[in-house]
């Protein structure tokens, strides 16, 4: 379903995908299926998202970004792909690409610096700021954000040991398909 008040320019949206009102999807994006992208979401041309992605109201996804599946983004999460911006300045080739990769979750009003890869199923602490790169199953926070611990496909939050909160101790699967 695509709202009748949203600008969707984009023919590549995947079946069963809902774009919300006041949304914006340039000409090239590529928007996989069963997406969930709520009301006042941006997403520009060079924008590749998997299948069964949610992304919050108040994102905006800038050329050179990909995330891949059943990521969740939280609302108002920002991206970035210049690190020195300016205005009138604008030369797409200078973007970094930044990569999300599956099963990672984002908090609400977290800041991704550009060039940073978020590894699968990571977590990120709502208001913290990505200037690095995020290891697979880490849970980072903070501002400048840090490693807390690991996190589990189930969302099970373990400390730095990859212990839970009773003490046992888990095996993470590095081994992605």
């Amino acid at each position: 379903m695509i709202n009748q008040n949203t600008d969707v320019q984009s023919p590549h949206i995947g079946e069963n995908t809902n774009i919300w009102q006041f949304s914006v999807v340039l000409q090239g994006a590529k928007i996989g299926c069963n997406c969930n992208i709520c009301a006042h979401v941006f997403i520009e041309n060079d924008v590749i998202i998997g299948n069964n992605v949610t992304i919050k109201s108040g994102v905006q996804l800038w050329d050179g970004i990909t995330i891949e599946d059943n990521v969740f983004i939280g609302p108002n999460a920002t991206f970035t792909n210049e690190l020195v911006p300016r205005s009138k300045a604008h030369d797409s080739s200078k973007f970094k690409r930044t990569l999300i990769k599956n099963g990672a979750s984002i908090g609400a009003n977290a800041t991704v610096l550009p060039g940073i890869v978020i590894g699968a199923y990571a977590f990120i602490g709502a208001g913290s700021v990505i200037t690095k790169d995020v290891e697979d199953y880490s849970l980072w926070y903070g501002n400048p954000a840090v490693q807390k611990g690991y996190i589990t496909e189930d969302g099970i939050i373990l400390d730095m040991n990859k212990r839970d909160k009773w003490g046992v101790e888990h095996e993470l699967n590095k081994e992605l398909p």
